[in-house]
């Protein structure tokens, strides 16, 4: 080989696996936040079947538990947690939907990504602040 097509060879930039500590340099693409809040949602809401099962059986033992669970949820904390959990729904449901169009091929190139990324925190997010203004009694 000549000597030009060895050093153009040696001044390209070798790509390497992130480190822990470059993580805060590195932007994510949206497509990619959406993926890993799709990941974290759907381990919440198993996480908390248990949780939630539970609590759906002791509503409906009797009155007294029922009046019992009314008044846990009337506390702001229970209603944050009660939130949290309406916007895993949300955010697994739409990006469940979006995943399930990907897969028949519809919108894989870039911006088609983009822009299904943003609706789907979007419509999640929207959601959750409507679930958020009836939940904390604004109507």
């Amino acid at each position: 080989m000549s000597e030009a097509v060895r050093e153009a060879r040696k001044e390209r930039p070798k790509f390497t696996n992130i480190h822990v500590t470059e993580l805060s340099n590195y932007r994510m693409p949206l497509a990619a936040i959406v993926s890993i809040l799709h990941r974290i949602s759907g381990f919440m809401m198993f996480a908390l079947l248990p949780v939630v099962l539970y609590l759906l059986e002791l509503s409906i033992r009797s009155e007294i538990s029922f009046g019992y669970l009314q008044g846990i949820a009337q506390q702001p904390i229970t209603k944050l947690v009660i939130l949290a959990l309406v916007w895993g729904y949300f955010h697994h449901f739409c990006a469940g939907v979006r995943h399930l169009v990907m897969d028949m091929h519809v919108g894989l190139d870039k911006d088609s990504a983009r822009k299904s990324s943003a609706t789907v925190l979007t419509i999640s997010l929207a959601l959750t602040v409507l679930v958020a203004l009836k939940l904390f009694g604004v109507f």
